[in-house]
């Protein structure tokens, strides 16, 4: 079972894939280092509430969009 740090990473990619933005692209929306980006995706940040938004403002989605899970376990 995927955690929702790794869930979101997960949705973060598919929507920049989508959209066809590359991971340098999306970080220069946000105003982040593309490093960032890459970790979040990865599954290896936590992201803040602030850079959730950035990312969902740049993906042109809601954030709860990208915080969707299929299943989410407590714990």
């Amino acid at each position: 079972m995927r955690t929702l740090k790794v869930e979101f990473g997960y949705n973060v990619s598919s929507r920049r894939k989508a959209l066809r933005l590359t991971q340098e692209k999306l970080a220069e929306m946000c105003e982040l280092d593309r490093t960032t980006i890459g970790q979040i995706e990865a599954g290896k940040s936590n992201a803040t509430l602030e850079t959730i938004e950035l990312i969902a403002n740049a993906l042109d989605v809601h954030p709860s969009e990208l915080l969707k899970t299929e299943t989410y376990h407590r714990g």
